[in-house]
């Protein structure tokens, strides 16, 4: 198996494994390499992964999410791609949390790309203990911590198996 993100080891160790969610088929993207891109099957379902990275001026954290075309050119993933979540794990100090987002919600975020509409090479995860401070980032907050999960002691591992499918 190709060598895993320390947060994303952490998450497979603290929580899948707990869960019985086996990992299967991992490889490591080449591109998107400082956002540690990855594809696996988790119990049969196709995860895109990603580790969100916090930047200077803004609250939360920035994820790509994109591909390239038939031409080599970056794209927005498409509603037609064979992906079942997009997962995207982020940390700040001693706090580490992932983001499960289905297929559907991102087709409805204008997240992924439709025959209607182009969808977005990245955007902004704003995990639960980031403190938002405008209209846009709290409507964003709002809809994604129903697929977030905070990484600890206390992980809610029903949420998880719910949030994969598995209940």
């Amino acid at each position: 198996m190709p060598t895993m993100d320390r947060l994303f080891d952490q998450i497979k160790t603290a929580v899948y494994d707990p869960c019985s969610l086996m990992i299967t088929d991992f490889e490591s993207e080449a591109e998107s390499k400082e956002y540690y891109a990855c594809r696996y099957q988790l119990n049969g379902r196709s995860i895109l992964g990603r580790r969100a990275k916090r930047t200077p001026r803004k609250t939360g954290q920035f994820v790509t999410f994109w591909k390239r075309n038939e031409k080599g050119v970056i794209a927005p993933f498409e509603a037609s791609d064979e992906v079942d979540f997009y997962v995207v794990n982020v940390a700040h100090e001693k706090k580490l949390g992932q983001f499960v987002f289905p297929k559907s919600v991102l087709i409805q975020k204008g997240i992924m790309s439709t025959p209607r509409k182009e969808g977005k090479r990245g955007f902004r995860v704003y995990p639960k203990w980031d403190v938002v401070s405008n209209k846009q980032a709290e409507r964003s907050q709002k809809w994604q911590l129903h697929y977030f999960y905070e990484v600890h002691t206390a992980t809610d591992l029903k949420k998880v198996s719910v949030l994969y499918g598995m209940e």
